[in-house]
């Protein structure tokens, strides 16, 4: 079995790539292929709402790195991703799949819960399964590169999105 995470901070060890490393470690350790992309390496443009993927569905007129996504059946930048996945809406690659949602922020009120909510919103309208962790998706404060490591709870709570996701994709047929 395969999961893919996407790490949208355009930190290099950002917090938020920090919780996501560790909301990955049950796939890991049940012997699943973990592939995590930083979207801070890729080239993914915004959408030209030119409607190319309306005459040849499936296919996108911009050729950059939201390709090898569409062919995981996963999406890119949470911004550009939401707009850009308009061009596979039809075909619904991420129907039945389970996804989680992680958002750090400098402070409280730091747009976390307004994020979490959109990723949540978005993954229903593709037909996702919206996966909540202990609450729902997981949310956290913190700002310097890495301050993230020495919230022990934060980095628990990863893990039980993690193996939230994992249980409900693991019980998934096919």
């Amino acid at each position: 079995m395969n999961v893919l995470g996407i790490s949208g901070s355009p930190r290099a060890r950002s917090n938020s790539h920090l919780l996501l490393e560790h909301a990955l470690g049950p796939f890991a350790e049940a012997g699943w292929q973990v592939r995590l992309l930083r979207l801070r390496d890729l080239e993914v443009h915004p959408c030209l709402a030119c409607d190319h993927c309306r005459s040849y569905p499936g296919d996108c007129a911009q050729h950059d790195d939201m390709a090898s996504f569409y062919s995981r059946n996963v999406c890119a930048q949470l911004v550009c991703v939401f707009d850009r996945h308009y061009a596979v809406n039809v075909e619904r690659p991420l129907s039945g799949k389970p996804g989680g949602a992680i958002a750090v922020g400098a402070g409280e009120g730091g747009g976390q819960a307004i994020t979490i909510n959109a990723i949540y919103n978005w993954l229903l309208s593709c037909g996702a399964i919206a996966v909540p962790g202990e609450l729902n998706g997981l949310t956290a404060r913190a700002s310097a590169e890495g301050e993230i490591l020495a919230q022990e709870n934060r980095l628990r709570q990863a893990r039980v999105l993690g193996s939230n996701v994992l249980a409900l994709a693991s019980a998934a047929p096919g």
